[in-house]
């Protein structure tokens, strides 16, 4: 589906990497390289990358910010950021939410966000009270759109309720994980929901923490990598999903990568998947999807091989 929110390819660069394994001269080429292949929407988050030892938050919106001055395109980008990465109570009131923007702005040297998200979603403040304080930022004219990420369908729709019943503008994205290993987290009455109210999916982890690009293929190949841990839980139940990969990739040419975002990119109510790449290399490669026109056939086979 298109979608406001969405310019250029149908491709969301991940921002998790940025100010942690990709930063300074390679996060720029990173960058480069996305902008030179068509890529016009990058997300991040205040909490990248906070699980760092040492680091704080905010990491990767500053590389973003240096990218975007430095290349004077930030007219021609969408960009997505959040709040309240670990879902901590309260810290969805209007007042943190809001405090919390003003130092992204700073980080991505802009005075705009073009969708601003919940990033998990909080019990203690009162819905109504949430969608009043997100509405005055679009006001504001700080942010453009607003999303949510990692909602169940009841708080996700009781969200989009409070919104409407206040006369506010609510949420009209949704990002949650959703991949062809991953399906519980989007598929299914959520999916639903959002396709029957327009509600955009710009799903995270297109690629499965990197377990769909073939390249961990058993507990050996997850030895010494930086995301081991979360490509693991991919491993058993990902087994006949790269089998049936491996079978399109041979009669399409195609990366396992590029099949995996393909098949997300043709799904119903998704915009864009979302993929993070550590090189310019990389992201050429992952380009490479918003090319490939898989069958219904090899559609059909991919999604049943869960």
């Amino acid at each position: 589906m298109s979608h406001p929110a969405i310019a250029g390819i149908p491709l969301v660069l991940g921002g998790n990497v940025f100010g942690w394994n990709v930063k300074d001269d390679l996060a720029l080429a990173v960058l480069d390289a996305f902008y030179e292949e068509g890529g016009r929407m990058i997300d991040t988050a205040q909490g990248y990358s906070e699980w760092v030892p040492g680091h704080v938050g905010g990491e990767s919106e500053a590389e973003l910010g240096k990218w975007l001055e430095s290349r004077g395109v930030r007219a021609e980008l969408r960009i997505g950021t959040k709040v309240n990465i670990w879902g901590k109570p309260g810290l969805l009131a209007p007042a943190h939410v809001a405090a919390e923007l003003d130092k992204s702005l700073d980080r991505l040297r802009t005075d705009y966000i073009d969708l601003y998200y919940a990033h998990r979603d909080e019990p203690e403040t009162p819905q109504d009270e949430m969608a009043a304080g997100f509405a005055a930022l679009v006001s504001s004219g700080k942010a453009r759109e607003l999303g949510a990420s990692n909602y169940t369908l009841e708080r996700f729709a009781s969200a989009c309720d409070a919104a409407s019943r206040i006369g506010v503008p609510g949420y009209t994205v949704l990002q949650n994980e959703y991949n062809l290993v991953e399906r519980g987290q989007y598929e299914g009455a959520l999916q639903d929901y959002c396709v029957a109210n327009d509600v955009a999916s710009l799903p995270y982890y297109g690629l499965a923490a990197g377990f769909l690009t073939g390249k961990y293929r058993n507990a050996a190949d997850l030895e010494g990598r930086l995301r081991g841990s979360s490509v693991a839980r991919y491993m058993e139940p990902g087994q006949p999903v790269l089998a049936a990969m491996d079978a399109v990739a041979a009669e399409t040419g195609a990366s396992l990568a590029q099949i995996a975002l393909a098949w997300v990119m043709a799904q119903p109510g998704v915009a864009a998947p979302i993929a993070s790449a550590t090189s310019p290399e990389q992201v050429r490669e992952l380009c490479g999807a918003a090319k490939l026109a898989l069958s219904a056939d090899q559609l059909a086979r991919l999604t049943a091989a869960l």
